[in-house]
C-alpha cells in the first residue's frame, strides 16, 4: 500500500506542472508522517506550546510555524554544506545525531519538570518574543538531525526540481516550495490542533489534563532522543 503511494507520487511528479505541485506537496506530508525522525517533532511542538500557558489559536499557529521554519532553514543549510563537501546531502554524521539526542533529552526532562530551563518569553533588545525566539531556536537545533531523513523523501522531488529549474527557475522553486509547505503543514496543524483541544477542555495552567499532556509529550520526546542516539 505504502509502496503504491510512493510509486504514484513519483510518477505524478513527471505529469503536468500543477499535478507535480500536488505530488511535491504530498511528498512533504509523507516526509513527516512516515519518518520516525520527523514524527518526533510532533510531541516536541505540542509539549512546547503546552509550556507557554493559555494561548489563542493564532498564537499557537505562529509558534508552530516558526518552529517548522527553523527546521527547514537548518535542513537547507546542512544540505548545501554537506553536498559542497561531497557527502550525502544532510548527512551530519553520528555526532550530529548525538547532539540532537541531547537536545531531546533536555527538553524531555524539562517537560517532565525534572529540570528548569526558560523556553518561554525572551527579551531581545527590549522586544518581548512571547516564545517565538525559543520556538525558532528549538526548530533550528532539531533540524540538525533531520537532514538524512528529509533528503530521503526529498530525493524524488529534487530530481524533478533540478530538471525543471534548467528550463524555468521559478517552476523549480515552486515545486520545492510545495514540498516545504507540505512538510510544515503537518507540524503547524498538530500544534494548532493541540491548542484547540486544550481550549475545548477549558484547561488552565494548573489543570491536571494539561499536566498529563505535558508529561506524555516529555516521555515521547525522551524516547525520540533515544532513537536519535541509536541510529
Amino acid at each position: 500500500m505504502i509502496e503504491d503511494i510512493f510509486t504514484y507520487l513519483t510518477m505524478a511528479l513527471y505529469e503536468n506542472f500543477y499535478i507535480a505541485i500536488l505530488a511535491s506537496f504530498g511528498w512533504g506530508i509523507l516526509s513527516i508522517l512516515l519518518s520516525p525522525c520527523h514524527l518526533s517533532s510532533i510531541p516536541l511542538v505540542i509539549g512546547f506550546i503546552n509550556t507557554q500557558g493559555k494561548r489563542s489559536d493564532r498564537s499557537a499557529f505562529s509558534l508552530s510555524l516558526i518552529f517548522s521554519l527553523g527546521i527547514l532553514i537548518t535542513i537547507a543549510l546542512i544540505g548545501v554544506i554537506t553536498a559542497s563537501l561531497g557527502r550525502i546531502m544532510g548527512d551530519v554524521g553520528v555526532y550530529g545525531n548525538y547532539f540532537v539526542a541531547g537536545i531531546f533529552f533536555i527538553v524531555g526532562l524539562y517537560l517532565l519538570d525534572l529540570i528548569n530551563i526558560n523556553l518561554g518569553n525572551v527579551n531581545i533588545k527590549g522586544v518581548k518574543s512571547t516564545g517565538l525566539v525559543a520556538a525558532f531556536i528549538l526548530g533550528l537545533l532539531l533540524g540538525v538531525g533531520l537532514g538524512p531523513c528529509t533528503f530521503a523523501f526529498l530525493a524524488p522531488v529534487l530530481g524533478v526540481v533540478f530538471q525543471t529549474a534548467q528550463e524555468n527557475f521559478w517552476k523549480g522553486t515552486f515545486l520545492l516550495g510545495a514540498f516545504a509547505l507540505g512538510h510544515c503543514a503537518v507540524i503547524v496543524g498538530a500544534g494548532t490542533a493541540s491548542n484547540k483541544v486544550q481550549g475545548y477542555l477549558n484547561w488552565t495552567e494548573e489543570s491536571r489534563v494539561t499536566l498529563w499532556i505535558r508529561r506524555v509529550c516529555g516521555v515521547l520526546v525522551i524516547l525520540a532522543g533515544i532513537y536519535f542516539f541509536t541510529i
